[in-house]
């Protein structure tokens, strides 16, 4: 028995690198996984998904202060409803991911469009920091948050 052990061991660790039973480094296909997630997230909030937005998060995921599958899909809906969602479109850029096989850390640049102005228009830029598990299902948010980009302080008027 103890062969046997020490054999699956030796054999793990000239496989593996000896990362047996742990967190690995990213892979290329985790990352390009991940990527994917960020284009799922869009897409589905923007064409009003909002089934297929939530479940972009684990089931108990949290986006600002909006928590549990039920509530992020209602957010889509009021969102698209009350908050013209139906003509706004999420922009990403210069996303960078980092972590293992199993978490990954987050951050990318948001531009929010309007597509119902002619020209169109920029409603606003921020930045989302997220936290990101894999899943039996694939990679999931676990946390996203939002931080909105302030306009400079206007000068002061000068009588």
């Amino acid at each position: 028995m103890k062969k046997t052990f020490l054999a699956a061991v030796a054999a793990c660790s000239l496989l593996f690198g000896g990362a047996c039973g742990a967190a690995g480094e990213l892979s290329a296909q985790d990352t390009v996984d991940i990527q994917q997630l960020y284009a799922r997230y869009n897409i589905a909030i923007d064409s009003g998904d909002a089934q297929g937005w939530a479940a972009t998060f684990t089931p108990d995921g949290v986006f600002n202060a909006i928590s549990g599958h039920a509530a992020l899909a209602e957010f889509v809906n009021t969102w698209r409803e009350k908050l013209s969602g139906a003509s706004r479109r999420h922009w990403n850029n210069n996303l960078r991911i980092t972590g293992n096989s199993k978490e990954a850390s987050g951050f990318v640049f948001l531009m929010l469009i309007d597509v119902s102005t002619k020209p169109i228009s920029i409603v606003g830029t921020a930045t989302y920091t997220d936290s990101l598990v894999k899943t039996k299902d694939g990679w999931r948010f676990t946390k996203r948050t939002t931080m909105s980009d302030s306009a400079p302080a206007a000068p002061p008027v000068k009588d």
